[in-house]
């Protein structure tokens, strides 16, 4: 699979990602997305879709906040290997050599290398934790020492297992404030986010900009029906949840971890970061290193992170080797961010997938078609062309590859069910308009936007 992305297939699959999106916010429910891509060096695709208040009918914007939860981790990582370039913080310093209030204590002898693995054996949230659904106000840094201090938030033995924590995130964010001499949040403001220049990125809830967030919802696997939930301050674990971002901020965030950039951290750091340390699952497709998840997607390793706030679920993607960086962020707790950015990737493979086609002349052909059964979508991917289910999780499942043959579309691909070597027959109106077309399967479809059920669907007589 080649490295370099190709700007024409690129766009392709991009153009197509739009209009998947789209589909996909309504289709799955989610009250609204928000999506960018960064690639040739700059934001090469953002987009929203649906809505950022649906009390209020208020339209989800590019602009909109959301709360990234624990894709501060990234940033609080960012922040150690900072202060380790300055010599100021050892990756193998026990956190009682920067939280003297630890000293003595087993988390006190945990290294900071094994906090930002999650391999210290911390507690993940603690034994009481209903911050996370808002019952309680999140720790501050009295209450979070406390948790800290308490014997049993040593779980496991350092270097047992791959166990996530937040508390060890929040720990991690008293270490930076100890070696920085600063709080955790101006550290990270003015040695990251205002490094890069990026007004939609924060470290933690900013009051004077509440109106630019957009509401986060509950889930629809207890309740016919969604409700907003408040934001609210995470205090001590910022460092594990804090920050707020845009998508588009957000990509370019992660763009400054492409090799040879070297405004946040040298190359030496970031690939000490990226190396994956950790296996999460019981396949290897799903790793840690440090502060970044790494994921394997088809043949290729992705680094990046999610984050899970109360109302808000959200996911970046980045390939360092292609300069490609892709976030999506939904505002439902329970909203399908991993699989919606996902599919942006495997739609940008599958146009990368193989020699470029010709795609003069294909336009005609492409657009969303109905009927009883559902939908097809017809698109371009790499200058050939696609006949695919958007109702599918993953957009390059099998897909049917089609070619032209004068106003029909012959099936050379795809699955043995998806009537392989019939074709598509397309009836153009007056204007060079799709009007109808007679499918692979023999039923007729009808552009989305001019197909409609009857009251009842019944025999015709």
């Amino acid at each position: 699979m080649p490295d370099a992305l190709v700007a024409p297939s690129l766009h392709e699959a991009l153009a197509y990602y739009d209009r998947w999106l789209a589909f996909n916010q309504r289709y799955q429910r989610v009250p609204g997305v928000q999506a960018a891509v960064y690639a040739d060096d700059t934001v090469a695709f953002s987009a929203a879709y649906g809505l950022a208040d649906v009390e209020n009918d208020v339209p989800l914007t590019e602009q909109h906040l959301f709360r990234i939860a624990s894709h501060s981790k990234t940033f609080t990582a960012v922040a150690i290997f900072q202060l380790a370039e300055q010599g100021r913080v050892r990756l193998d310093d026990t956190a009682g050599q920067h939280v003297t209030e630890l000293v003595g204590t087993p988390l006190g002898e945990r290294t900071v290398r094994e906090l930002l693995a999650h391999s210290g054996g911390v507690t993940r949230d603690s034994g009481e934790a209903d911050w996370w659904q808002l019952a309680t106000s999140f720790p501050d840094r009295d209450q979070l020492l406390a948790v800290l201090r308490n014997a049993s938030a040593a779980v496991l033995p350092e270097n047992d297992r791959f166990k996530y924590s937040n508390i060890g995130y929040g720990l991690l964010g008293l270490i930076i404030e100890a070696a920085a001499g600063t709080s955790y949040n101006a550290f990270v403001q003015t040695g990251i986010v205002d490094k890069l220049g990026l007004t939609g990125l924060g470290p933690e809830l900013d009051p004077a900009r509440l109106g630019e967030y957009s509401s986060g919802y509950s889930a629809l696997s207890y309740s016919d029906a969604r409700v907003p939930i408040d934001h609210v301050d995470t205090r001590a674990l910022a460092s594990a949840t804090g920050f707020f971002g845009n998508a588009r901020d957000l990509v370019t965030y992660f763009s400054a971890q492409f090799p040879g950039d070297d405004r946040l951290l040298s190359d030496r750091s970031k690939r000490e970061m990226q190396h994956p340390l950790w296996q999460t699952a019981r396949d290897d497709t799903t790793r840690y290193g440090l502060g970044l998840q790494i994921t394997k997607i088809g043949d290729r390793d992705y680094f990046g992170h999610a984050g899970g706030y109360p109302g808000h679920i959200t996911k970046t993607f980045v390939d360092g080797s292609r300069r490609l960086a892709l976030s999506v962020l939904t505002n439902a707790i329970d909203g399908p961010a991993a699989a919606l950015a996902e599919a942006g990737l495997k739609l940008i493979d599958l146009a990368s997938s193989t020699e470029r086609g010709d795609a003069t002349g294909l336009d005609r052909f492409v657009g969303r078609y109905a009927n009883l059964w559902g939908v097809t979508d017809i698109a371009v991917l790499g200058g050939r062309l696609y006949a695919i289910d958007p109702t599918n999780t993953d957009p390059s499942a099998e897909p049917q590859s089609l070619e032209a043959d004068g106003d029909a579309l012959r099936v050379t691909g795809g699955s043995g069910y998806g009537s392989y070597g019939e074709s598509y027959a397309f009836t153009f109106g007056p204007d060079g308009a799709v009007d109808s077309v007679r499918g692979s399967s023999g039923l007729l479809m009808h552009p989305i936007d001019t197909y409609s059920l009857p009251e009842r669907v019944t025999v015709k007589p």
